[in-house]
């Protein structure tokens, strides 16, 4: 990600320029290192300044808010399965089960999904991984090509629809189901989703 934000020096850039975006990479390193160590919500911008040896007012000034540095900050791989190696029936249940997995146990996850929904830059930021990352999954099964970006959003309803509910918003209801009790439900309509023919 940070291969986006610099510039080569023999480019004709500036030194404000080049102050610019050496100012942006070092907020970025500190941002980074700061939502690891201290999760979203107890990171702040002035421990994150300091980290970078600047003033909180230029975070601000490059990032806007804290959940817009988030955004620009956090890269995740949701290392989704090869569904070519599941059998056709099962890769509702497998998509499931690995997303049920990675929210159990990433918090960086969820503060994500919480600052897409409340934030442009979050929710580019999930769009973004939709289309690098889910997208890509999808196409593997899904039996009409033009359907892909349809079906692939369809099971992202579902998904971030469940990690909505239990781990941002926390519906009890939600919350008290067990894993399993979970993707037996959703399964059938995720694997509906991919690879069913058309309604």
């Amino acid at each position: 990600m940070t291969g986006s934000l610099s510039r080569s020096t023999d480019s004709g850039a500036g030194p404000a320029a080049r102050r610019s975006d050496a100012t942006r990479t070092a907020i970025l390193a500190a941002a980074r290192e700061r939502f690891a160590a201290d999760g979203y919500e107890r990171a702040t911008i002035r421990a994150i300044a300091k980290d970078a040896r600047i003033d909180p007012s230029m975070v601000m000034r490059y990032f806007g808010s804290k959940e817009g540095l988030f955004a620009a900050a956090v890269a995740l791989d949701l290392r989704l399965p090869d569904l070519t190696q599941v059998e056709r029936d099962e890769v509702g249940r497998a998509l499931v089960q690995h997303f049920l997995g990675l929210w159990e146990e990433n918090e960086e996850l969820t503060a994500v999904l919480r600052v897409g929904a409340t934030n442009q830059a979050g929710a580019e930021r999930m769009q973004g991984i939709f289309r690098d990352q889910l997208l890509p999954v999808a196409r593997q099964v899904c039996p009409d090509p033009e359907q892909v970006p349809a079906r692939a959003a369809l099971c992202a309803s579902q998904l971030l629809g469940l990690a909505l509910t239990r781990y941002v918003l926390r519906f009890a209801p939600t919350v008290a189901l067990r894993p399993e009790e979970i993707v037996a439900w959703l399964a059938p309509t995720v694997q509906r989703y991919l690879a069913a023919p058309s309604p």
